[in-house]
């Protein structure tokens, strides 16, 4: 995709980023977004990516989000998002692939990703990008409440 370019995430990104989650489903509303974007910039934040695209002025316009961790012995993704009308350029596969890069070179020999059962269209993208289907529980305990 002409002019497609992956960087690290910028305060300034915040309100595109979270109106992409918003359009792309992600927001739930026990999550607050913008926490979670405060959560991140003080953890790993480089391993929080935008992909973007120049608009009709020539700026930079935010289309793709990834935001990652390492936590030694596992890596994980949430927020991959992509604009609607970015969907099936292969937007997706490319920022996946420079998370994939980037959790390699800190050392990372696997990578988890959540799917909500409720988004079963997005798991042949991940069967597709080479992404097995773990016979496992996600279970999980709010330790701090975001509402």
């Amino acid at each position: 995709m002409v002019g497609f370019g992956i960087r690290a995430f910028r305060e300034a990104d915040t309100s595109a980023a979270v109106a992409l989650w918003r359009d792309c489903g992600l927001v739930r509303p026990w999550n607050d977004p913008h926490k979670d974007i405060e959560r991140k910039n003080r953890c790993q934040p480089e391993l929080f990516l935008v992909g973007t695209l120049p608009d009709a002025r020539g700026d930079e316009a935010l289309v793709a989000t990834a935001m990652a961790g390492y936590d030694g012995h596992r890596g994980s993704v949430y927020y991959l998002a992509v604009a609607r009308a970015q969907q099936h350029l292969a937007v997706g596969r490319t920022m996946m692939q420079e998370v994939e890069r980037r959790l390699l070179a800190l050392g990372c020999p696997k990578v988890n990703v959540l799917v909500r059962t409720g988004n079963a269209d997005v798991l042949g993208f991940y069967d597709k990008l080479g992404y097995t289907r773990d016979d496992v529980f996600s279970v999980g305990k709010r330790l701090i409440p975001d509402v």
